[in-house]
């Protein structure tokens, strides 16, 4: 009886262990419990990443067009100036003095031409200079003079003598007139010179005050107050902040999606928390052959003066809005080693289908190739499925698929039945597992 009762225990242990493999079994049978996903039609911003510099529109290092004492500098490094403020002002005693000789000269040519340089600026017609009338008045004169000589000659009341003295100043007369018509010429040509002299006088005190040529503010000041500076030397440099301009280089691919107009988002490191926004003003016609890039600038309003010449800058640039998209859940996605895959649902099985990824909007991925649009995809148990791995579709959850894996695995007794499902929990832990079943 003792030995029918140890053959009995053996076998009712071995029974008691083969019910959960059985119901494993039959888990297998029925497949995997995923959740199925529809893929989805979205609209997509285009966008396309930049970076680049910010650079000042205009930016003018300023120079001297006068030579002299430096008298005054009202500026300092990062002074707002208008356009037309003083940045420098020289001595301007002598170039007052040049003014002075230079506007003497030319009133005293306008009073040998007759004429009021203050009231009157056009230039007077040969006849009406007092000069030229004087002396047609005397030519005049001299020929009628003459022409009364002659008639009474030839009635025998006077000597040739007096002939030939009237003759004589008639001739006088005539060459006086033509010399003084010469000269109001001479004296025309000269007016010019002097109004162009006394015009330069003028402009050379005007160049002692050195003006700001831009809105913006001083980069850089060059001078002292008592320094000595030539001409053509620099004194300052103004750079204009509002606007600026955002200078990039894209790849030729973008050639045919950028134009003016298009808006611009990007940040700085000095503000990393701020977005900042501009729009494309100018884009280059031609392809760099080095770097087979072309320049794209755009404008940037910089009201507050926040942003500075020489910030780099990076963000996006939008283009167009494409519609009706494909995408998927990124539940759906699996990504291994940079490649990524969806897990396609066909007649109760999965194939695994490559695919490559777009952008991103929201919790969706934009499918670029790999998709038609119309398949079923597995969204949860992603590390348990491969091709051929037979599924149940429905609203189950991760968590509930994850816990019918084992049961998966279990198949058969011992140590064998746990080690053949390595995806869903590891052979030798199940092997384990069903090594301790058999013990009991």
């Amino acid at each position: 009886m003792i030995g029918l009762l140890a053959v009995l225990v053996p076998v009712v242990g071995l029974i008691g262990c083969n019910k959960p493999a059985a119901q494993a079994g039959r888990g297998t049978r029925e497949g995997v419990a995923v959740k199925a996903v529809t893929l989805q039609r979205i609209s997509v911003q285009r966008k396309v990443e930049l970076s680049g510099t910010l650079l000042s529109l205009d930016q003018a290092k300023v120079s001297s067009e006068a030579a002299g004492v430096v008298r005054a500098v009202p500026i300092q490094i990062g002074s707002e100036v208008q356009a037309g403020d003083v940045l420098v002002q020289l001595d301007e005693r002598e170039a007052k003095f040049a003014l002075d000789r230079a506007e003497s000269s030319l009133r005293q040519t306008e009073a040998q031409l007759g004429i009021n340089g203050t009231t009157q600026k056009d230039l007077p017609a040969d006849d009406q200079i007092a000069a030229v009338r004087q002396a047609a008045a005397t030519r005049d004169d001299a020929r009628a003079n003459l022409a009364r000589v002659e008639r009474l000659m030839a009635r025998g009341l006077l000597a040739q003598a007096d002939l030939e003295t009237a003759q004589t100043k008639f001739k006088v007369a005539d060459a006086t007139y033509q010399s003084v018509f010469d000269s109001s010429r001479s004296l025309k040509a000269s007016l010019q010179d002097r109004r162009a002299s006394y015009e330069l006088a003028k402009k050379k005190l005007a160049d002692t005050a050195i003006k700001a040529p831009v809105t913006g503010l001083i980069a850089d000041r060059l001078v002292q107050v008592g320094e000595y500076i030539l001409l053509n030397a620099p004194v300052a440099v103004v750079v204009q902040v509002n606007p600026l301009k955002l200078k990039t280089a894209l790849q030729e691919r973008y050639a045919g999606l950028i134009s003016p107009g298009l808006s611009v988002t990007f940040r700085v490191e000095s503000f990393p928390k701020d977005t900042f926004e501009g729009q494309v003003a100018y884009v280059s016609p031609a392809i760099d052959q080095a770097t087979r890039t072309f320049v794209v600038e755009a404008l940037v309003e910089n009201k507050d003066r926040r942003l500075k010449p020489g910030f780099f800058a990076k963000g996006t640039l939008t283009t167009q809005l494409d519609a009706n998209v494909i995408a998927v859940s990124e539940d759906a996605v699996a990504t291994l080693a940079g490649v990524s895959s969806v897990f396609v649902i066909e007649d109760g099985k999965i194939r695994q289908q490559q695919v490559t990824l777009g952008g991103k909007q929201g919790k969706a991925f934009e499918i670029v190739e790999g998709l038609k649009g119309n398949e079923v995809l597995a969204g949860s148990s992603l590390s348990n499925l491969a091709t051929g791995t037979p599924v149940r579709a429905g609203e189950g959850d991760a968590g509930a698929a994850a816990g019918a894996t084992p049961a998966a695995g279990a198949s058969g007794p011992g140590g064998k039945a746990g080690g053949g499902e390595g995806r869903s929990g590891g052979g030798r832990r199940g092997g384990r597992s069903g090594q301790r079943g058999g013990q009991q």
